[in-house]
């Protein structure tokens, strides 16, 4: 395999890698050797070195002294801390928009996302549903113009990507509850009403992390 793209080989090798543990190809406490990624990948050990130090930063691995590197557990801890502080962050975001918004031409992206999501559930195209659910908080980022939230967010995308994925493997359906929900949330941002927005994230993230946790425990 070789890769060509604007992004760093790096984050290439780190992407390639992110999505196999987020599809568990790559199990739990597997190890990953840097030798078999150089010569699988046909790169510089360098560069896998980099990606895994990109992983690990995703929260997707850890890189344990005179172990090397191993996919992270995703245990009911894990779970229930990231829905916390990602419910957290993304309310600051709904509540960003909420006030931000001036025209309607403003919130023609989250409309265009809201028919790809619909589109996406139809399909059962659970890749194309969560990369779709992402882009709602992308389009979000120019209201909060705070790249610290951004930065935060993106390196946190691949540990909710994998509780996602966890979670609509088994149950499909919920990708109707999601679209419900971000129906919700769009009718509040429009109404400006901000109780409405934080109590829409708030049941939202409770949903999902109860329906992680569940997952977690029909492994």
């Amino acid at each position: 395999m070789t890769f060509k793209a604007p992004d760093s080989l790096a984050e290439q090798i780190a992407q390639h890698l992110a999505e196999r543990i987020i599809r568990g190809e790559l199990k739990e406490r597997e190890r990953i050797q840097e030798i078999k990624v150089t010569q699988a990948l046909n790169v510089s050990r360098g560069s896998v070195r980099e990606a895994l130090l990109i992983l690990e930063r995703r929260h997707l691995i850890n890189i344990l002294p005179r172990r090397g590197a191993q996919v992270s557990e995703l245990t009911p801890q894990h779970v229930t801390s990231l829905y916390e502080l990602v419910i957290y962050l993304y309310i600051k975001l709904g509540l960003a928009v909420a006030r931000g918004w001036q025209q309607e031409s403003d919130l023609q992206p989250f409309l265009a996302i809201q028919q790809r999501l619909v589109e996406n559930m139809q399909r059962e195209d659970i890749n194309a549903f969560v990369e779709s659910s992402f882009d709602v908080m992308r389009a979000s980022f120019p209201f909060a113009n705070n790249l610290y939230l951004q930065e935060t967010l993106e390196n946190l995308l691949p540990a909710i990507s994998r509780t996602y994925h966890l979670a609509l493997e088994r149950r499909k359906g919920e990708m109707a509850q999601f679209v419900n929900t971000f129906a919700s949330l769009l009718q509040a941002v429009i109404a400006r009403d901000e109780v409405a927005v934080r109590d829409v994230l708030n049941a939202y993230g409770e949903h999902n992390s109860a329906l992680v946790l569940m997952a977690l425990a029909e492994r």
